[in-house]
C-alpha cells in the first residue's frame, strides 16, 4: 500500500515531530529524545497486535506504528489477526513467549484477552491499548485513542447538516422535517462502538423527540443497530431488510447514521440496488468514519455525504511516544484520567481530536496534509 501518508522521514523523525505539534510531548520526553535523532531503542522489542488487514485503516495504523517504533530503534513484531479472536490471543501469547518488552494491542474483542494480559503482567510487560479499550482487566497500563464520544457527536452533526436541520457552524438550520432516518452502530464487542453510539444518539435525540427525525423501523437501541465485526456485507443485509420491512409503502429514506465507511458502503449498495441515486430518487444523507479512500471518492462524487477523519499518523505517534516512555521507565502522558473505565479501573488515556470531512474540505483536510493524494481521491484507490 504505497501512500504519501507514510512519510515518516525515513526513521520516524517526522512522526515524533507531528506529535509534538499536535498533541504535546510525552512525559519525560523532548522532541530530541523521542527518536528525532534516530532513536535509542537498543535491543528492546515491541509486539503490535492489530485486528485485521481487511480495513485499510488498520493497515495504515500497523504500518505507521511499526515505522515509528523502528525509527526509534526498537525491534517490532507486527501481527494481524484476520478479525479472529483465537488468532489474536495466540499471537499475543507468542509475543509474550518470545519476550517482547512492551505490547501495543488493538483488540478484536476488548473482553477476550484477560489471560494473555495476566501473563504479560506476570512477565513485567506493559500494555498499551490502541484505539480500542481493553476491558475487564487491571493489566492494561495506558490507552491511546481519539475522543470517541465526540466522534459520535460529529457523525450525528454531519447527518443534521446534510438534512438541513443544522448548519456546519452549529446554528439551527432552515429545514423542519420530518425526515426518515435509520441508525447503524458498530460491533458490540468493540468498546468504541458504544462511545460512538452514545455521542451520536445524544445529539440526535432532541430531534427525534421533537418529531423532526423519525425512525420508521423503530430500531433505536444499539443492540438493534449493531453491526457485528463492522462488516460491510452485514450492514448491506440489514439495510435491505429495513427497506423491505419499513419502506415497502413508498416511503423514502432521507438519512442514515453510519459509524464507519465500510458500513456506509454496504448501506449505499443496498440503497442503490433499491433505486436510490438514480433518476429522480436522491441518495439519502449518509455518514461514515475513517476517511477510507473509496468513501472519500464517494463523498466527492456526492454519493456519501460525510466521514470522520481520524489521522492515524497522530495516533501512531502518540503510541510511539507512550512506548518510549514506558521502555525508559517514565510515565506516559495522559490527558484524560476519568472517562475510560474498563470495568476494573480507569485506564489513563491520551485522546486525540478528529474532523468532519465534507466534499468542500477534502482538499484542506486530506490532500493538503498528504494523507491522500489528489490522484488517490480521484480514483478512489490507494
Amino acid at each position: 500500500m504505497v501512500m504519501k501518508r507514510f512519510k515518516f522521514a525515513a526513521v520516524g523523525a517526522a512522526l515524533v515531530l507531528s506529535l509534538t505539534a499536535c498533541a504535546g510531548e510525552g512525559a519525560g520526553s523532548t522532541s530530541e529524545e523521542t527518536g528525532a535523532a534516530g532513536g535509542d531503542g537498543g535491543e528492546k522489542s515491541v509486539g503490535v497486535a492489530m485486528p485485521t488487514e481487511t480495513s485499510e485503516r488498520w493497515i495504515a495504523d500497523g504500518n505507521a506504528v511499526k515505522e515509528g517504533l523502528e525509527g526509534a530503534g526498537y525491534t517490532v513484531d507486527l501481527q494481524y489477526a484476520g478479525d479472529d479472536i483465537p488468532t489474536q490471543s495466540q499471537q499475543i501469547d507468542q509475543m509474550i513467549t518470545k519476550g517482547v518488552d512492551l505490547l501495543i494491542v488493538a483488540s478484536i474483542d476488548g473482553t477476550a484477552l484477560s489471560s494473555q494480559l495476566q501473563a504479560a503482567a506476570d512477565a513485567g510487560i506493559p500494555v498499551i491499548a490502541y484505539d480500542r479499550l481493553i476491558r475487564d482487566t487491571e493489566n492494561v497500563d495506558h490507552y491511546v485513542t481519539f475522543d470517541n464520544y465526540k466522534v459520535g457527536v460529529q457523525q450525528a452533526t454531519s447527518l443534521l447538516v446534510g438534512l438541513g436541520l443544522q448548519t456546519a457552524d452549529g446554528a439551527e438550520g432552515t429545514a423542519t422535517g420530518p425526515f426518515n432516518v435509520e441508525l447503524f452502530a458498530g460491533s458490540l464487542d468493540d468498546n468504541n462502538a458504544h462511545f460512538f453510539w452514545d455521542g451520536a444518539y445524544d445529539t440526535l435525540k432532541p430531534f427525534i423527540d421533537s418529531g423532526k427525525i423519525v425512525v420508521p423501523s423503530g430500531q433505536t437501541t444499539i443492540e438493534q443497530a449493531a453491526t457485528l465485526r463492522w462488516l460491510q456485507e452485514t450492514a448491506q443485509k440489514r439495510m435491505e431488510d429495513l427497506l423491505t420491512g419499513s419502506y415497502s409503502g413508498g416511503e423514502k429514506v432521507d438519512g442514515v447514521l453510519s459509524p464507519y465507511d465500510g458500513i456506509s458502503r454496504g448501506i449505499i449498495t443496498a440503497l442503490q440496488n433499491a433505486g436510490y441515486g438514480s433518476g429522480d430518487s436522491k441518495m439519502p444523507i449518509i455518514t461514515g468514519q475513517d476517511a477510507e479512500i473509496a468513501s472519500v471518492k464517494l463523498i466527492r462524487d456526492g454519493v456519501q455525504f460525510a466521514t470522520i477523519f481520524k489521522d492515524t499518523r497522530k495516533l501512531a505517534a502518540q503510541a510511539v511516544a507512550a512506548s518510549e516512555d514506558f521502555l525508559s521507565g517514565a510515565e506516559p502522558e495522559a490527558n484524560d484520567t476519568k472517562t475510560y473505565h474498563n470495568g476494573v479501573k480507569v485506564v489513563p488515556s491520551y485522546l486525540l481530536e478528529s474532523d468532519i470531512v465534507y466534499a468542500d474540505n477534502i482538499q484542506s483536510l486530506l490532500i493538503d496534509t498528504e494523507y491522500w493524494t489528489e490522484e488517490q481521491v480521484a480514483s478512489g484507490q490507494a
